[in-house]
């Protein structure tokens, strides 16, 4: 581990293990010591060190006292106006890195929290080379298995949120240009071997970062974010940070204070590795009972396993999930809690419906659309949106015709294979359909196939087009969302945001945020499954559309359309129940914060640089 000082923060290196010892010559030996470089190196933990903390500690509570009353505060370190300090880790942050909706929330989330006047750090692997990322010159060694690694990171302010990014080649070497699914694997559905390890590093480099940074991009904040902080972990790749806090931290007297909440955005990715992988993680014997699971299948390995998601479940403060009834589905029983609802119950789990980004989907300034619009122009707006989008995929232009939109993977959680499976009976209706997104090439192929079948009933785009995912979201009278399961979905809040009324299955998130007869309508629970087609399933969807398609064009459709949009879907009340729960942690110096607005992005594309 590593410590800063009070002054002068420039060039710094640490050596990060798991038993403490002080020595410099042995790489193999597990160890926490640092190595001292020019620019004011880094040490181990000394006694002048805590007192430093403890300094900081004070003048960050001094800081609070004197903004409530208006006293001078120049000269302090740390200059904070009260709120918390907050860290997000995640292996996506949009609009970085993002295969998912676990980016979309780590990029709209944090600029929230920012807004209510706490200070908040994101910390993502380095994935490109983001050419608004600058190198801060701050080395961290860590062993990582049997070997020691140095990690190097990268730095942005964007939207009052700290944005920074861990370099490493097992990071970096892995993605060719845009980074796309290639995050966790080669391919689709297929991991890199070395996950464990990957992800192993990049929560260890998470947890020397508020240490060993100093960020000075804010106005009201200042140095490194110390150690009295909330770590928001996301899904399994952090599932181990907890436990890295407590046996390589808390067991040795650093970051006494800190708490870690676990968010589930996807109970379906556990991380599960061979059990024998467990002595890579350089762990106590004592966690090996937080990670020891057993499950019928015969991936990665047969037999006994370590399982990430259920020890971040048992080690983490708090557990949370993306909304109120996915919590209540993963603690139903097996088959929706994917074998971890029993932990979960144990630990509890409480659900926050996700926001949107209210500024990149905003259709009265939308840019990739020829028409802009707000409530009051909608119902003349969307049938000439209509029109181009029929247009543009090649469909026949009739704005009287029903158009239904599907946007999303290609894959089986998102039930386009249960789509596919409908098409033939939709196609009998005077609808039009359009499907954009990527994912199995088999399902690729299935729509392709529907598409040759159906020229004047269906279009596919097997592709990643956001110019086309924005006209569909505006142009399409109905947003068709046949998710077996879905933890909270975006597609349904974009949607209703510019007027298209919903019709979903009924599970997760979906539940929370569209209204039956309202906003859009139900099709009911579907099923779980993913290796066969429920005929139900299909059924369901027919008999819906149908149901759908016969308000269209009534006062009551019209009347949907103005109630989808008059909803706030934005981060703001999100972040207020976001902020109520850290609080509850008791985290020392924690305040609550004020209502405020974004920061606007300056520029939303955030690409590759060659």
């Amino acid at each position: 581990m590593a410590s800063v000082t009070a002054s002068h923060f420039v060039s710094r290196s640490s050596y990060v293990s798991s038993q403490g010892s002080e020595t410099t010559a042995n790489f193999g030996q597990i160890g926490l010591k640092s190595q001292s470089m020019t620019h004011n190196g880094l040490r181990s933990l000394n006694m002048v060190d805590k007192l430093q903390f403890r300094t900081q500690s004070f003048a960050k509570k001094s800081v609070k006292k004197a903004h409530a009353t208006g006293s001078d505060t120049y000269g302090k370190i740390v200059c904070q106006q009260g709120g918390m300090d907050l860290v997000f880790v995640a292996t996506e942050v949009a609009p970085w890195s993002k295969t998912g909706g676990l980016g979309d929330v780590l990029g709209g989330l944090p600029p929230a929290m920012a807004a209510r006047g706490h200070r908040v750090m994101t910390i993502s692997p380095r994935f490109d080379q983001y050419k608004d990322a600058w190198d801060t010159s701050v080395e961290v060694q860590i062993q990582v298995g049997n070997r020691v690694e140095t990690v190097r990171y990268f730095h942005c302010y964007k939207r009052g949120v700290d944005r920074v990014f861990v370099d490493h080649p097992m990071f970096l070497e892995k993605v060719w240009g845009k980074t796309g699914s290639k995050i966790y694997g080669p391919t689709a559905g297929e991991d890199y071997q070395d996950n464990l390890l990957r992800f192993s590093l990049f929560c260890l480099a998470a947890l020397e970062a508020p240490r060993v940074l100093s960020l000075n991009s804010s106005k009201h904040f200042s140095g490194p974010y110390g150690e009295d902080v909330v770590f928001v972990a996301n899904d399994w790749h952090t599932g181990i940070l907890p436990c890295y806090l407590k046996s390589m931290y808390q067991s040795k007297g650093v970051y006494m204070n800190a708490k870690v909440v676990l968010c589930i955005h996807n109970i379906a990715y556990q991380g599960r590795f061979a059990f024998s992988d467990f002595s890579l993680l350089n762990l106590p014997d004592e966690y090996k009972s937080s990670f020891d699971f057993k499950d019928g299948y015969n991936k990665p390995v047969k037999g006994r396993k370590i399982n990430w998601l259920k020890a971040g479940v048992l080690e983490a403060d708090r557990v949370m999930t993306v909304s109120p009834y996915y919590a209540q589905e993963l603690v139903s029983g097996v088959e929706k809690g994917v074998e971890l609802d029993n932990y979960l119950r144990i630990s509890g789990i409480t659900g926050i419906v996700n926001g949107m980004d209210v500024q990149e989907w905003n259709p009265a300034t939308d840019k990739y659309l020829s028409i802009k619009y707000e409530i009051t122009t909608v119902l003349s707006a969307k049938p000439l949106l209509k029109e181009a989008l029929q247009a543009e995929v090649g469909l026949p232009v009739d704005r009287d015709i029903p158009v239904i939109g599907f946007i999303g993977r290609l894959e089986e959680q998102k039930g386009s294979d249960i789509l596919a499976a409908a098409i033939p009976m939709l196609a009998k209706y005077n609808v039009q359909i359009v499907v954009l997104g990527t994912g199995k090439k088999y399902m690729e192929k299935q729509i392709a196939e529907l598409e040759k079948k159906y020229p004047d009933k269906v279009r596919g785009v097997a592709k990643f087009n956001v110019p086309l995912a924005h006209m569909i979201i505006a142009g399409a009278d109905f947003m068709l969302i046949p998710s077996r399961f879905e933890p909270c979905g975006l597609i349904q809040l974009h949607a209703m945001r510019y007027g298209t009324v919903c019709i979903v299955s009924s599970t997760g998130g979906l539940v929370d945020t569209v209204k039956e007869g309202y906003t859009g309508f139900h099709m009911g629970p579907f099923n779980v499954e993913c290796d066969v087609v429920d005929q139900a399933d299909v059924a369901a969807i027919v008999k819906t559309v149908s149901r759908a398609v016969a308000v269209y064009g009534t006062a009551a459709f019209k009347e949907m359309i103005k109630n989808c949009m008059s909803q706030d879907l934005s981060w703001k009340g999100p972040a207020r129940l976001w902020e109520k729960m850290l609080l509850s942690l008791n985290v020392i110096g924690n305040e609550a914060g004020n209502e405020g607005e974004e920061i606007a992005p300056l520029a939303k594309e955030n690409v590759a640089t060659p």
